[in-house]
């Protein structure tokens, strides 16, 4: 993610144009020039190799307000965090929210989960896209439907996610492992993706969120680890798992201190104990 350039100088006023100038120049005020907006960027693709060499290639959408047209530094690191640990996905429901590509849910299908939804915004050409990538991806037998694709809005009433690992004869299911890929940097969503933790998450000793970013603007690192100080204060148990020195940064012109923005880390959002096993009650938001 780029960071925002600085606030321009104010524009000098604009020259007063007569309607009758208008008219005689051929154009209006109202009439936007042929090249005044510029195409859009066409979809790229990127590619993850697994750790035993197998090539991943990842469609990304041309541009995305919602930042889906990059390869986040932290959906690799997650995707190779789950190929050294096979067994925190195998035979196991996993949910990606903000997936943008959609790489650490391949990955967790082809080890063999029983279960993965890959969520990003609901918008029809992310939707889409995530579930080319799902049909391309090499490692996974389209016929097992082990991997599917939905829009989901943070925050928001999951039944619909939930309904995907609903198994008939079996009590309500909700799902053992969550992904958050380079999600903290906005800032105004952490209470919107604790919301869709606590909604989604299988309130079990095992079950885990795992949360995986990058300070990509080192002067607002603080704010992005304001999450964790936001989990624990509802009552989850936050823990450091992991920590990642990149080669480079995945916006090497950015400003900032290098080193932060080479570094990923990765942290664990769990039930506490005491809830898991019915001994205390879970706080009502807001107290």
């Amino acid at each position: 993610m780029s960071a925002a350039p600085p606030t321009p100088p104010a524009a000098a006023p604009a020259p007063v144009t007569e309607p009758e100038a208008e008219a005689e120049a051929g154009f209006s005020l109202f009439d936007d020039p042929e090249d005044y907006y510029p195409p859009s960027p066409p979809p790229t693709t990127q590619q993850y190799t697994t750790t035993t060499g197998i090539p991943i290639a990842l469609h990304l959408v041309g541009h995305s307000p919602l930042e889906a047209h990059h390869l986040w530094n932290g959906s690799r690191v997650v995707a190779s965090h789950f190929e050294s640990h096979p067994d925190l996905v195998k035979d196991r429901t996993v949910l990606e929210l903000g997936a943008g590509a959609g790489l650490p849910s391949l990955v967790a299908g082809a080890l063999g989960a029983r279960k993965v939804v890959v969520t990003d915004f609901p918008d029809p050409d992310l939707v889409e896209n995530m579930r080319r990538n799902v049909r391309e991806c090499t490692l996974l037998d389209e016929k097992e439907e082990r991997v599917v694709a939905d829009g989901y809005v943070w925050g928001t009433p999951a039944e619909k996610i939930l309904a995907h690992i609903q198994r008939p004869g079996h009590a309500e299911e909700k799902f053992d492992v969550l992904v958050l890929a380079d999600l903290l940097f906005r800032h105004t969503e952490h209470d919107h993706l604790l919301d869709s933790i606590e909604m989604t998450m299988k309130v079990a000793e095992k079950s885990k969120a795992f949360v995986v970013f990058t300070s990509y603007r080192p002067w607002l690192q603080h704010k992005d680890l304001k999450f964790f100080d936001l989990a624990r204060d509802r009552g989850f148990v936050v823990e450091k798992v992991l920590e990642k020195k990149m080669d480079r940064p995945l916006f090497e012109n950015d400003p900032g201190d290098e080193e932060v923005r080479k570094t990923v880390t990765g942290w664990s959002v769990t039930w506490p104990k005491e809830y898991v096993e019915g001994r205390m009650e879970w706080p009502t938001k807001g107290e």
